[in-house]
């Protein structure tokens, strides 16, 4: 068998459909990271699918955000002039939903030790925080937990940090007020 992938075709969008059986989903902050992906770096993985030749149309078996980011994406769209890079498999369709759960299974979770390291060498190399939630897909949350993690001062170090909370009489005043109007 010779691997697909040396079989690239360039395919409209609009013969291409997704398949009824995906079960996988992909949260909003996922499918801009996806889209930004495609714009910056091109399409870098075909689209998987089973031609159909009843219908002169390809099936979907791997790739369905992909797809879903050339139909979306004005600019992507535009770009790539409406062509999907498509591999085709010739396979039965209980062998296409395995295949489907395969791809979907296979590509794993990051590892946290590995990602931190990641932040700090950014950080450490000048790459701002807006840049890296950015271009990595992170949330301000989510990369202050990993700078946390790191345990560098260094992460924070051009950080502007609000004074501290101190006490005054006013707090009491504020308080007693809050408690007076709730009612139980």
């Amino acid at each position: 068998m010779k691997s697909p992938i040396y079989n690239v075709k360039a395919v409209p969008v609009d013969k291409v459909c997704s398949n009824a059986y995906n079960p996988n989903a992909v949260a909003p902050p996922e499918m801009k990271l996806l889209e930004l992906s495609i714009w910056e770096d091109g399409f870098t993985q075909p689209i998987v699918c089973y031609y159909m030749n009843d219908t002169d149309t390809y099936e979907i078996v791997d790739g369905y955000h992909r797809y879903t980011v050339l139909k979306t994406s004005k600019r992507i769209y535009k770009r790539e002039n409406g062509l999907l890079p498509v591999v085709v498999i010739d396979k039965p369709l209980h062998n296409r939903m395995a295949s489907t759960i395969r791809h979907n299974r296979a590509r794993g979770t990051h590892n946290i030790e590995l990602m931190t390291n990641i932040v700090s060498e950014l950080v450490e190399s000048g790459m701002s925080d807006a840049w890296i939630m950015k271009n990595i897909g992170m949330d301000a949350d989510e990369l202050l937990r990993l700078k946390q993690i790191s345990g560098l001062a260094a992460l924070f170090s051009n950080k502007c940090f609000s004074q501290a909370w101190t006490k005054d009489s006013n707090d009491k005043k504020f308080y007693d007020k809050q408690l007076t109007q709730l009612t139980i």
